[in-house]
């Protein structure tokens, strides 16, 4: 039965500890399928491009966010309007009249006339597995998505005791995971510290699609005075998607991978693992760390 806000309830039989309460609680994981409108000749035609299974809310965020990540659009007024495509409940607040709100596992990202959809790209499989069967500098050629060098001034740099008080604010405010104890996070933080905005998810892709998204739509990129907190590892991917959004500087609470180190020392970031328990390690970039 689910309860809202990315919340699902469930009955259980629980085994050494509160036997007595048959009643849990399940981050909720439903697929979403991304499609493309765009103008086609004198017609206006769509494609979908991705499926996902994600945590439900936010899913304009996420949409956009993959776009942007994956270099199919590069500034949110080349967007006209973001849809899901089913029986209409409310409009959205906050996020512009061509954003909707709708009850659907189906959105639609309607392209402005005029701007070309690199369908070529969207034709192309997105890498999703860390044993894809590809490595080293061939593969970060392959995933070209238009990431710049990071070229931040002198002036980017943070303390290491700011990184040290990342990961508890991350966790205090991460509402459905301290529930569940089933959700990925990542959160965008200011060089003193200070919490910007967080997203939760059931992929890790996901949850950072949609921060990026968020900051994406609301026309506030390059995230060049920024600093990326996710709550597992830092995979390829990952680092990949905050190079396209401007992010100088990148954390995780977990391992980065051997490619993911290559990727960010090649573009310039700066890249720090196992942010826990008052340390981390410093993979590239060591000069932005204080």
């Amino acid at each position: 039965m689910k309860t809202g806000a990315g919340l699902a309830e469930t009955i259980v039989r629980r085994v050494g500890a509160n036997e007595a309460d048959p009643h849990d609680l399940l981050a909720v994981e439903e697929p979403l399928e991304i499609r493309l409108g765009f103008k086609r000749g004198d017609r206006r035609d769509h494609k979908a491009i991705s499926i996902t299974m994600r945590t439900p809310g936010e899913d304009a965020e996420l949409a956009a966010g993959f776009l942007f990540t994956e270099g199919i659009v590069r500034s949110a007024d080349q967007i006209e309007r973001i849809r899901n495509c089913g029986p209409k409940v409310s409009d959205a607040s906050g996020k512009a009249e061509r954003i909707n709100s709708v009850s659907s596992n189906t959105i639609r990202v309607d392209l402005m006339d005029g701007v070309d959809a690199d369908l070529e790209r969207l034709e192309r499989h997105f890498y999703t597995s860390s044993s894809c069967g590809v490595c080293g500098k061939s593969s970060i050629e392959a995933l070209n998505t238009g990431a710049r060098r990071i070229t931040d001034s002198e002036g980017t740099k943070v303390d290491s005791s700011v990184i040290h008080t990342l990961v508890d604010i991350l966790r205090s405010s991460q509402n459905v995971f301290e529930q569940t104890g089933g959700l990925h996070a990542s959160a965008l933080f200011s060089l003193k510290g200070e919490l910007d905005i967080v997203r939760e998810d059931v992929g890790r892709h996901n949850a950072l699609d949609k921060v990026i998204g968020a900051k994406f739509l609301a026309a506030e990129t390059p995230l060049s005075d920024r600093v990326l907190l996710v709550s597992g590892r830092a995979s390829f991917e990952l680092v990949q998607k905050a190079l396209m959004a401007g992010i100088p500087i990148m954390a995780a609470v977990g391992a980065p991978s051997s490619l993911a180190v290559e990727l960010a020392k090649e573009f310039d970031m700066t890249l720090l693992g196992f942010v826990r328990d008052g340390r981390f390690n410093i993979y590239a970039g060591e000069e932005r760390i204080i």
